[in-house]
C-alpha cells in the first residue's frame, strides 16, 4: 500500500513540476511585422532588420537590402530562400524553427536545409 501511495505521489509531483516549465508557443504572432535579429560573428555584433508579410521578407543587413521568399511548413516552422541570389552560397535555403515565444520575441533554431548543423538565435518584434 505504501509503494502505491509513493508512486502516485511521485507521478503527481513530476507532472506538477513539468507543467511549470511548459513554454507558451504562439508562433502566429510572428508571421508578419518588423523584426530585429542580433548575432555575434567573430566577436563582432551583427544586426539584421527585416519586414515579413507572411510569404516575403525584406532584409536590411550592413547597408544591403535583400528579398527572401518565406514558405511556412506549419505555424512554427518555415523555409527562407533568397529571391535573387548573387552566388551559389545564397542559393541555399535556410530552415527556421521557432522554439519558444513570449510577447515580443521568439527563440529559434536555424540551419541550411538538409544540414544537421544548427544555430540558435532570438528575434525581437519591433512593432
Amino acid at each position: 500500500m505504501k509503494s502505491i501511495f509513493k508512486i502516485i505521489l511521485a507521478t503527481t509531483l513530476v507532472a506538477t513540476l513539468a507543467s511549470c516549465y511548459n513554454q507558451q508557443l504562439d508562433c502566429t504572432n510572428f508571421k508578419t511585422g518588423r523584426f530585429r535579429f542580433e548575432l555575434e560573428v567573430n566577436g563582432e555584433k551583427k544586426v539584421t532588420e527585416f519586414v515579413r508579410n507572411d510569404s516575403i521578407e525584406i532584409e536590411m543587413y550592413e547597408g544591403r537590402v535583400d528579398t527572401n521568399t518565406v514558405r511556412w511548413i506549419n505555424d512554427c516552422e518555415y523555409i527562407v530562400k533568397k529571391k535573387h541570389p548573387r552566388n551559389r552560397a545564397e542559393e541555399k535555403a535556410v530552415s527556421m524553427k521557432i522554439l519558444t515565444t513570449d510577447k515580443n520575441s521568439y527563440t529559434f533554431e536555424f540551419g541550411l536545409v538538409g544540414s544537421d548543423a544548427k544555430q540558435k538565435g532570438v528575434v525581437t518584434k519591433l512593432d
